[in-house]
């Protein structure tokens, strides 16, 4: 009885990897030739990748350092070392590339995906990517400007209107006499 209980959990356990390996395999299937083919079209677009070119060339640049300071009189063979090795490994790029078109696959229709790849290909496209983050800096700049100054009026307003019923008022002092201090 015993043994069937373990053997119970073993198939469970099993269960739970295959389907933990095997459904986003399965799923990745579920993306076509033609989805990927204009995924790949509105990545390259955007430049949607493009911030992962130095993937490779910084973890190589680490690697030395590493190999250096443990061996520092071996450093041209290191260097010469790691850059063969990671020249052998750039050809994995391409499956980085594979999988944000399939991401982009999954998650935008083929007509999406199209018209990304249009809008971004065109020259305001172009002028977005290229100006649309100092639009946005300036754009921030001029919300925390304006949020001072709405600060400072709300405040001052604010104060104002409560001032009569917060603060009390003083009474008068006859005429000769000197308030106390």
């Amino acid at each position: 009885m015993i043994k069937l209980a373990g053997l119970g959990r073993t198939i469970g356990a099993a269960a739970v990897i295959f389907s933990a390996v095997m459904v986003p395999v399965l799923k990745a299937q579920d993306v076509s030739e033609e989805q990927l083919k204009a995924a790949r079209a509105a990545i390259t677009a955007i430049g949607a990748t493009n911030g992962f070119d130095n993937i490779l060339p910084n973890l190589a640049a680490r690697a030395k350092t590493s190999l250096i300071q443990a061996s520092p009189n071996y450093e041209d063979l290191i260097s010469k070392t790691v850059d063969e090795k990671a020249l052998e490994l750039a050809a994995r790029r391409a499956d980085l590339e594979h999988e944000a078109a399939t991401i982009y696959a999954k998650t935008f229709t083929i007509d999406e995906l199209n018209a990304i790849a249009a809008f971004y290909g065109s020259d305001a496209g172009k002028k977005l990517l290229n100006n649309g983050p100092i639009a946005s800096r300036e754009m921030l700049k001029a919300a925390d400007i304006w949020a001072a100054g709405i600060s400072r009026d709300l405040n001052a307003a604010t104060s104002k209107a409560l001032e009569s019923t917060l603060v009390p008022k003083t009474e008068a002092a006859p005429a000769g006499t000197q308030p106390a201090q």
